[in-house]
């Protein structure tokens, strides 16, 4: 049974779409063209392997989902689901990485200042970092994109200070 939803948000970018798509259809004609001139060898099937990764990315990192509950923060990428209990989260703040440092939209694992942080971001919007008490595997830092940071951080941070969680 899911638990009832005290925030939700569905966040999606036509502009990282259309750069998938793209970057789908450039490998494709690479590979349309490879084949006619040199027949099917490693390279146009290297091509299309590269155009299929883009489609997947395309259809997956399409939309966003972020869904807070009185337990637990989700957020899913298409495929891709990762879920917090909110009894896990220290604190919350807005990020204020740079751009050159995230590598991109979708879902991305990085170093930063020491700690270990799972991305799942959209380029032109805002991001909330969550610090958590106890590691996820290697994963100390979640980070997440969100068209409202400010209600989003209040109610995290309203949600974390509850005495039921702050017991470990």
């Amino acid at each position: 049974m899911q638990e009832p939803t005290l925030y939700q948000e569905h966040l999606s970018s036509t502009r990282t779409e259309a750069l998938f798509i793209v970057l789908t259809l450039v490998p494709l004609a690479a590979f349309a063209g490879r084949v006619q001139v040199a027949g099917l060898d490693g390279w146009s099937i290297a091509l299309l392997l590269v155009a299929a990764l883009f489609l997947f990315y395309s259809f997956n990192y399409r939309t966003l989902v972020i869904r807070i509950g009185p337990e637990s923060l989700r957020l899913r990428f298409g495929l891709f689901e990762w879920a917090i209990p909110l009894e896990n989260i220290e604190t919350c703040a807005p990020d204020t990485l740079t751009l050159w440092r995230i590598g991109g939209a979708g879902i991305h694992f990085t170093p930063v200042a020491g700690r270990y942080r799972a991305m799942f971001n959209f380029l032109e919007y805002p991001r909330v970092v969550l610090l958590l008490k106890r590691k996820k595997g290697p994963v100390r830092d979640v980070v997440f994109s969100t068209a409202h940071p400010d209600e989003v951080i209040g109610l995290m941070r309203e949600r974390i200070s509850r005495p039921e969680h702050t017991r470990l």
